[in-house]
């Protein structure tokens, strides 16, 4: 096999072919895309996808073995620039309530901007949740919640500002990423119309409730400490 794929890129077929599959590829990526966001989880089927795409369902399942891989594969690179800006700031030794601020307001501009395309992905995350009955599994490559780890970048900075001393110990990193990233998903179909401002103020104000209570209470009773846009 080694051999075999050294020499693909010199092999016109393959190279044909395997240009071929990566548009097969991108046209179903792009139908997922628009037909989640049109029709929803629930009434979204392969079938749709692959006829949007313009290709047989057995092509699309091919590339995709089901719908929970390939919304994870849709909104994974909208999770991805922040896992970026996540390490950036710690190799930057940013603070941490400043980077933690800055993702959960990018994070509910991305939901906001994409929230049935999000409504969606929250619903295939349910779904996968209650069938394997228990959390994201690293090696599960068909678990959207892997293919698009949204808590992942909170958790990063949350166990960093748990180590320095900048948050409280408890709850742990995992579990505060993830009530934060299962409220947003929530609200993208409980509150759909919600504008991103007041979705990150909400946010805001439980996450750091829990980690950094004394931002609250410094700011007094009759305060929100979250509610202007930075």
């Amino acid at each position: 096999m080694a051999a075999s794929d050294s020499t693909l890129p010199d092999d016109p077929r393959a190279r044909a072919a395997q240009t071929k599959r990566d548009r097969t590829r991108r046209a179903l990526l792009d139908a997922a895309d628009a037909t989640f966001g049109a029709r929803g989880w629930a009434n979204t089927r392969m079938e749709d996808i692959a006829a949007a795409a313009g290709v047989s369902a057995a092509t699309a399942y091919n590339h995709f073995p089901s719908k929970h891989v390939l919304v994870g594969c849709v909104y994974g690179p909208l999770v991805q620039p922040l896992l970026v800006q996540a390490d950036q700031d710690l190799r930057a030794g940013r603070p941490v309530v400043d980077a933690l601020t800055d993702q959960v307001r990018a994070l509910a501009r991305i939901s906001h901007r994409n929230r049935r395309l999000t409504a969606a992905f929250w619903s295939a995350v349910e779904e996968y949740t209650i069938k394997v009955s228990g959390p994201p599994d690293p090696g599960d490559d068909i678990d959207p919640r892997t293919l698009a780890p949204v808590p992942q970048p909170l958790r990063m900075l949350i166990e960093h500002g748990q180590r320095t001393g900048e948050l409280r110990p408890f709850p742990t990193a995992l579990e505060a990423s993830g009530m934060i990233a299962n409220l947003l998903l929530l609200r993208s179909i409980n509150h759909a119309d919600e504008p991103a401002e007041i979705t990150a103020e909400l946010l805001l104000t439980v996450l750091f409730g829990m980690l950094r209570p004394e931002l609250l209470t410094a700011a007094g009773e009759r305060t929100r400490p979250f509610g202007r846009v930075h």
